[in-house]
């Protein structure tokens, strides 16, 4: 069992049947009644974020993540194929478990899967990706009554936000988590 004053971003408990895993936490102690810790929890089945406030001392079972690095092979239809990296055990995902950062995976890519009682729960791509421009129209100068954003289709299909200066063939990279465009690479 955990207690509330053991919580700490990244960890995973298990409550209500489900596995949530701790975003942000933040005790408070007001002048008056019992002290309680306000917390950010994400379902690790789904990804969905919710706010939730505990009593100081709550208890909770917390539950044992085992994570493993898989290398990306391949994509069919809904479907991606991963290896295990030490026992070369291929494993096929949904794509509805990689979620977003689907569309920033490139062939021989690491990941991390992390798995509960020996059943995949997430996929979780690297932060930061380095991806080719595929397609974006080209910046005119001057043109920044937009905030200096224009679309752009990377190489893997995803589509992003880039500055006016980025051109079709450029090398850049991008925040998985955000979808956001870092630097020039």
């Amino acid at each position: 069992m955990i207690s509330t004053s053991d919580f700490k971003n990244g960890l995973t408990v298990e409550m209500e049947g489900n596995l949530w895993t701790i975003v942000d936490w933040q005790h408070v102690k007001p002048g008056k009644g019992g002290a309680f810790v306000r917390t950010k929890l994400r379902r690790m089945r789904d990804g969905s974020v919710i706010e939730r406030t505990f009593k100081a001392g709550e208890k909770f079972q917390e539950a044992f993540i085992d994570k493993k690095s898989m290398q990306y092979l391949y994509r069919t239809a809904d479907t991606f194929h991963l290896m295990d990296t030490t026992s070369f055990e291929e494993v096929t995902v949904p794509a509805a478990l990689i979620g977003d950062g689907a569309g920033f995976l490139k062939e021989n890519m690491e990941l991390e899967a992390q798995f509960h009682n020996g059943k995949l729960m997430n996929i979780q791509p690297p932060m930061f990706v380095d991806v080719v421009i595929g397609s974006t129209e080209p910046g005119i100068r001057g043109d920044t009554s937009k905030g200096g954003m224009k679309p752009a289709t990377l190489e893997t299909g995803a589509t992003i936000q880039v500055p006016l200066f980025c051109d079709t063939g450029d090398m850049i990279r991008v925040d998985t988590r955000t979808r956001a465009y870092v630097s020039r690479v």
